[in-house]
């Protein structure tokens, strides 16, 4: 299948990775997008006070195209959101420990698990095409079109007043408990 070409916004704050099982995993660092700002009581209410704060987008390639619903493919982002959320908790705790609120949000559900949830849950897949301008699919579940894995992808989101620096740091300080090698822009082309 062809997909389109996508041309993301340059991204200082982007990080990639092998998992096990040789995933792909990405990961960028964003501010939040102009929808999330603006209904951000609605989403997060624990976190309309902060002046600032940063959306963390991890992508993970998968086996399976994330297109259909089947058992197949619902084992692979059970797995998928597995991964994310020990990863996730695991920074969000570090950077918390450190003084930086954080927060994850459950791709399944769209809420945050470590604040209250709020009136309308977030969605990944709409942060994913706001923030980095992937195109999606309307299927019976929104699907994201990544540029290199097509429809082979799992958006996940964690959310953290830290700077994205330091998020970066810490991300990968973390990476290689988890499995995963940082790829350096040489592997990468």
């Amino acid at each position: 299948m062809n997909y389109p070409t996508v041309y993301p916004a340059a991204n200082s704050h982007q990080l990639n990775f092998v998992g096990k099982k040789e995933k792909a995993i990405e990961i960028t660092i964003h501010s939040p997008s102009d929808y999330i700002q603006k209904n951000c009581p609605r989403i997060f209410p624990d976190w309309q006070n902060q002046p600032q704060f940063s959306v963390v987008i991890v992508l993970q390639k998968s086996h399976l195209p994330m297109m259909e619903i089947t058992p197949q493919v619902e084992q692979e982002k059970q797995q998928l959101r597995e991964i994310f959320m020990r990863f996730g908790f695991e920074l969000a705790f570090s950077l918390s420990d450190r003084g930086y609120p954080s927060d994850v949000i459950d791709p399944r559900t769209g809420y945050p698990l470590l604040s209250r949830s709020g009136e309308i849950p977030h969605d990944d897949t709409a942060t994913v095409k706001a923030l980095l301008h992937y195109p999606i699919i309307r299927n019976k579940c929104r699907v994201l079109i990544h540029p290199q894995w097509g429809v082979y992808v799992y958006p996940s989101i964690l959310i953290s007043i830290a700077d994205p620096t330091l998020i970066k740091l810490l991300i990968k300080s973390i990476a290689p408990d988890h499995g995963w090698r940082q790829l350096t822009h040489e592997t990468i082309a």
